[in-house]
């Protein structure tokens, strides 16, 4: 997808951009199955089982700056390039990297119970990758520019961005309770998603629980 952005680039999505790069720069020279082990997001299972990396709390943070492969890692920096540099210059530094650790942890406990789940079945993996937080921030510049026409890769044609993130949704949603593409972490997806908008409301003082003070009044 393409959205006009300016060329500074924004502190926070500028340091995220690079720590990605570097971890994955580590990650295809120390071993992959070291970083995997330590810092992916593994579930909670039977302590019994050997051999399988236990569940630990940083996990629910780490796991986003790991990758899979070369094309997960431009998915998903390339959409938190084009989508977050416009946030953080609205919101400021600040609110966009609190913003961005509530999505990822957010989507890492949504992640945890759904792999659990499974490895409660014998189906035992771990989850990595930024895309918690990158629908984090898809989900907020679709409510924060939601007029704004995105040009999608693949089919190149534009979209305003809230139709974009209704329908990326719903078939995240859809592909979740399917079980199509298994082997990507649809309700981690979501719950960024999810997590984003409620904390967005909360930020808007449109929730029950109110802020001492407002970030928005968009």
């Amino acid at each position: 997808m393409y959205a006009q952005s300016e060329s500074n680039m924004p502190p926070v999505i500028g340091f995220l951009l690079i720590v990605n790069l570097l971890i994955f720069g580590l990650q295809m020279t120390i071993g992959h199955e070291l970083l995997l082990t330590l810092f992916a997001l593994w579930p909670l299972h039977d302590q019994a089982l050997t051999g399988i990396p236990d569940f630990q709390f940083w996990q629910l943070f780490t796991y986003a700056f790991l990758h899979g492969g070369l094309l997960h890692l431009f998915v998903n920096l390339f959409a938190m390039w084009m989508l977050g540099t416009q946030l953080e210059r609205v919101w400021g530094s600040r609110t966009m990297a609190q913003y961005f650790a509530i999505c990822v942890i957010g989507a890492g406990l949504v992640q945890l119970f759904v792999a659990t789940q499974a490895a409660g079945e014998g189906n035992i993996y771990p989850t990595v990758g930024a895309s918690g937080g990158v629908f984090g921030i898809l989900l907020a510049f679709g409510m924060m520019f939601p007029n704004q026409r995105l040009i999608l890769l693949i089919p190149p044609i534009p979209i305003k961005a809230k139709y974009f993130v209704i329908g990326y949704g719903a078939f995240e949603l859809f592909a979740g309770i399917s079980g199509t593409q298994a082997n990507i972490a649809h309700f981690a997806h979501l719950g960024g998603m999810v997590i984003g908008f409620f904390t967005i409301q909360y930020w808007r003082g449109k929730l029950p629980i109110k802020p001492k003070y407002p970030k928005f009044y968009w």
